[in-house]
């Protein structure tokens, strides 16, 4: 067989072969254009106040910080929505920056989710056909869907530590992320306290990674991957959704030291929004401690460990209002640039 017909051929199945992603990519909007995320509705806020209460219970009223991140006991309703943090100025920034997030949100996570992601899975599945020839076509089977949402999983929480790393290494990119890391309390809210142009960024390098594994298992499969790509897509956003309340909540949710040495927990996230230096530039992962541990960055907190949150008292007066943080980084990079 000649290279020139191999190359027909392997041309005509990658257009035969769709991704789950290029499936689903017509209905993605809806996807995207919800205003409320999963973990602010009603049933995931009811789920995190149940398990606080619980805490609050097994504890005898520890397990929850103040405004200054320091550990104290508390009676029920302070321990849920304590004054001194729901009453915070950092609080108040939250809520306009939520609302901000959530007016652009539908412009770039459709565009991107539903262009970006597509495209990537049709370039790896065209250079697998190119490489390879024609796809196997696997039956899939649960040991299957079990290895693909694995490697989902993975691969969308490596491509999530490397663009956090990146964001706090790279000068112009963290006066963007500063935004988020000026919080000086934590509620649910904070998790979506992020500046207008960060979105994108995050919208990109999910759809880069799910378009990258979904065109492996498509080209493994060719295609059939449907069902299980929308199971996956619910599942994350169930873990993600109750994940992040608790990462962005005052109350500590800790694992035992050997789930937290593979998983991250809330309390470890708590870590990484802390000013102190030894808690600087740690636990950038969003789900497990995997990349955290090969690359050096992993760090397990003592119970009741002291967490003082924001960037510190250095420049925190510089990122406190509303206005300050949506106006930060163009003052940044103006000062970058002429500095330079």
């Amino acid at each position: 067989m000649s290279a020139t017909h191999s190359n027909a051929v392997a041309a005509r199945s990658s257009q035969e072969i769709t991704g789950p992603l290029t499936d689903i990519a017509t209905t993605i909007s809806e996807v995207g254009g919800k205003h409320i995320p999963a973990d602010l509705r009603w049933d995931a806020l009811l789920l995190t106040l149940l398990i606080a209460v619980f805490i609050w219970w097994v504890r005898d009223g520890h397990g929850s910080r103040g405004a200054d991140g320091r550990e104290r006991k508390a009676g029920l309703l302070q321990f849920l929505v304590p004054r001194d943090i729901y009453s915070h100025p950092s609080a108040r920034v939250d809520v306009y920056l939520y609302v901000l997030e959530r007016l652009l949100h539908p412009l770039w996570a459709v565009t991107l989710l539903a262009t970006v992601g597509p495209a990537v899975e049709r370039s790896v599945v065209s250079a697998l056909l190119w490489c390879f020839g024609a796809s196997p076509a696997l039956e899939t089977n649960y040991a299957w869907m079990l290895l693909y949402s694995l490697v989902l999983l993975l691969g969308y929480d490596f491509v999530f530590f490397l663009t956090h790393f990146t964001m706090h290494k790279v000068p112009a990119l963290w006066s963007l992320h500063k935004v988020h890391h000026s919080a000086e309390v934590l509620t649910p809210l904070t998790r979506y306290r992020e500046h207008f142009l960060v979105g994108p960024v995050w919208a990109g390098g999910s759809a880069v990674s799910y378009g990258f594994v979904a065109g492996i298992f498509a080209y493994l499969f060719n295609g059939g991957l449907l069902e299980a790509t929308l199971l996956n897509i619910g599942f994350f956003a169930l873990l993600f959704g109750f994940n992040g309340s608790f990462r962005h909540y005052h109350v500590q949710f800790n694992y035992p030291r050997w789930l937290a040495l593979w998983l991250q927990s809330p309390a470890m996230h708590h870590i990484h929004h802390s000013y102190l230096p030894q808690h600087w530039d740690k636990n950038f992962a969003a789900v497990t401690s995997i990349w955290d541990r090969l690359f050096g960055t992993l760090y397990l907190p003592q119970k009741d460990e002291y967490t003082p949150w924001g960037i510190g008292p250095e420049t925190q007066g510089e990122n406190r209002t509303f206005w300050q943080n949506t106006i930060g980084p163009f003052r940044d990079w103006y000062a970058l640039v002429k500095r330079r």
